[in-house]
């Protein structure tokens, strides 16, 4: 069976709060992303890594995947949290989230750093991995040569609050897009989704600034998921358990696909290339989702 990393959720965590730093390996998500950018002020980015670099280094990460987002290859920060972080908690972290990816030379760059400091830190070359956040016109349009870009590279995340402000999209709430007749960023999350996956990449829809609606936060999910995304920030603890169940195949779709493997595996026996499940037909094709279903659920322990 195909093994699935589990990125249903990914949490925001602000790097400079140390109570919500210290709770985020406990909180249910699959991931936790340890903020250094758009959530601590210029002014306390120094301190925020030693939050960090505590709570990676204090916190049981055993059941929540450790990362930590770094600020942006544009900014004076970003070299000292790469060395500072990494050097001091590389053994603890799994991956780095790379904010404001406009092109495959940023990643790289982050990349080459990267190898450097795990060198001189004495951590295994490649051992910690990388995300691309795709927050832009330009960062949109060169997805495919980001996605190819780094052997580290793990997954792409749409950021929309900073691709609602690169092409200047009409709307205050981050995530949202009421009002718009359709998925507000079906085409965009489609475009890293396609990106994505042709370099065997996980890709991540970003947040829905609305915390206290949950049946928009569901909707959203369950379009990103029907899109190819493979999980969805939370900026909230309320919100993990609505993503880790949307991006979880439920009972019926588990039994179903449960249903088409078995029949493919007999039409296959017999020497037929098709055959019929509930009234639809089902091929290779089909086959390949449904074993894509059942390790999904497996990995989420649905089984």
């Amino acid at each position: 069976m195909t093994d699935v990393t589990l990125r249903r959720t990914q949490l925001a965590t602000p790097g400079s709060d140390p109570e919500m730093v210290r709770k985020a390996p406990d909180s249910g998500a699959d991931e936790a992303f340890l903020d250094l950018e758009d959530s601590v002020a210029p002014n306390e980015k120094a301190d925020a890594r030693e939050t960090v670099v505590a709570g990676l280094q204090d916190g049981d990460w055993s059941e929540t995947r450790p990362c930590f987002r770094m600020n942006g290859v544009d900014t004076r920060w970003w070299y000292d949290d790469v060395i500072d972080v990494v050097g001091r908690a590389g053994d603890s972290l799994d991956t780095i989230m790379v904010p404001m990816v406009h092109d495959a030379a940023t990643l790289r760059t982050v990349d080459n750093l990267l190898t450097q400091v795990e060198g001189n830190s004495g951590l295994p070359t490649g051992g910690i991995g990388l995300q691309a956040q795709i927050e832009s016109a330009k960062g949109m349009s060169n997805a495919p040569e980001i996605a190819g870009a780094s052997d580290r590279l793990e997954s792409l995340v749409f950021g929309p609050g900073d691709y609602t402000a690169s092409v200047g999209a009409a709307g205050l709430t981050i995530g949202s897009g009421e009002g718009y007749p359709g998925h507000y960023w079906g085409y965009q999350l489609a475009r890293l989704a396609h990106a994505a996956k042709a370099e065997g990449l996980q890709v991540i829809d970003g947040p829905y600034a609305d915390i206290e609606d949950t049946d928009g936060f569901r909707d959203s999910c369950r379009h990103a998921s029907l899109l190819g995304c493979d999980g969805k920030w939370a900026i909230h603890p309320s919100q993990i358990p609505v993503a880790n169940d949307v991006f979880a195949p439920d009972e019926d779709a588990v039994d179903r696909a449960t249903r088409i493997v078995d029949a493919y595996e007999q039409a296959q026996a017999s020497g037929a290339g098709a055959v019929s499940v509930d009234g639809e037909m089902v091929d290779e094709a089909t086959n390949k989702m449904a074993q894509g279903v059942i390790a999904r659920a497996d990995a989420a322990g649905r089984l």
